[in-house]
């Protein structure tokens, strides 16, 4: 069902093989061990973003219903968030959603969130437009409830002055968020660009809309406002920590002693922590090289380097 030639093709099962032989993969008896220190509350757990293999992937919903199989089987995760790119045009698709759910719930893998992206500006000046964006958000609420989820990331772009902006996101966050609730499907923003890369700003519009389904999703990398100019990534996520709902471990380069070259995992993870967050800790592997799945293999292992760590 999964191996098809198509996809074959793409390299991904071929790399995933090979990325796989390159590590110490747990043995059965090691994963009995690993299932009962799960009984105990790991500090936190991880969890894999689709945007991680958005090289291998089509975007006509298919490879979207091999992503729980490729998560369990080649990465051994078993919580998943998905990217509305990759099956864009089946939000409102039951028969597509119950077979993507089918595939989840046979493998024991969790849905945990959508990230919805080109569904328009939830801050857009103009009301009719955020009104419009509001509503072609809502689809995606119904989907990820549906699914299982807990949330839907959404993107918090607008235009105007700084506090213009923070006005007219907080009103679009609100009317979403307030529509969700019933659906109980939290809404929740990224650090993705402009300034929700920006977390002083971003913490505001949270207190601004000042609804408990409303929150953020920091990202480890996602700190670039425009051009040259970056906001701290250590300060962005601490001011983000408090109103999280979930967290992308978003990975480039690694050194030869597995750290991610950019961003020291031990201290933005002592950060979550301390906020008190023990949620799932989602991959999100953007680099050229290695491979798409050895990326995400690296991602894995430097978390579990880091949870070993912190919980001693």
């Amino acid at each position: 069902m999964f191996d098809d030639p198509q996809f074959s093709r793409r390299g991904v099962l071929a790399t995933g093989a090979a990325a796989l032989a390159g590590f110490a993969l747990p043995t059965q008896a090691q994963e009995s061990v690993a299932v009962s220190q799960s009984a105990d509350e790991p500090l936190f757990k991880i969890s894999l973003a689709e945007w991680s293999l958005h090289n291998a992937f089509g975007r006509d919903g298919k490879d979207n219903l091999r992503f729980p199989w490729i998560a369990k089987k080649l990465c051994g995760i078993d919580a998943i968030e998905y990217v509305t790119a990759f099956f864009k045009n089946q939000a409102e698709d039951k028969k597509y959603l119950t077979e993507l759910k089918v595939r989840c719930d046979d493998l024991g893998v969790k849905s945990l969130l959508i990230m919805v992206d080109g569904e328009g500006h939830l801050g857009d000046p103009n009301e009719a437009k955020r009104a419009k964006a509001v509503d072609n958000h809502k689809k995606w609420v119904e989907a990820a409830k549906f699914l299982g989820c807990h949330s839907i990331r959404v993107n918090a772009h607008s235009s105007g002055s700084r506090q213009e902006q923070m006005k007219l996101a907080a009103d679009g966050l609100r009317s979403l968020t307030e529509w969700a609730a019933p659906h109980e499907i939290n809404v929740i923003v990224e650090n993705h660009g402009g300034l929700s890369s920006d977390g002083d700003w971003l913490s505001g519009v949270m207190k601004l809309v000042d609804l408990p389904g409303c929150g953020t999703l920091p990202d480890f990398g996602n700190f670039r406002i425009q051009g040259d100019q970056w906001y701290d990534r250590y300060k962005g996520v601490t001011q983000l920590m408090p109103f999280a709902k979930a967290v992308s471990a978003k990975s480039h380069e690694f050194d030869a002693e597995g750290n991610e070259t950019k961003s020291d995992y031990y201290k933005l993870m002592k950060i979550v922590l301390d906020a008190g967050y023990r949620g799932y800790v989602g991959i999100e592997w953007e680099g050229g090289k290695p491979s798409e799945i050895e990326g995400i293999m690296l991602t894995k292992h430097l978390l579990e380097k880091v949870r070993e760590k912190l919980s001693a």
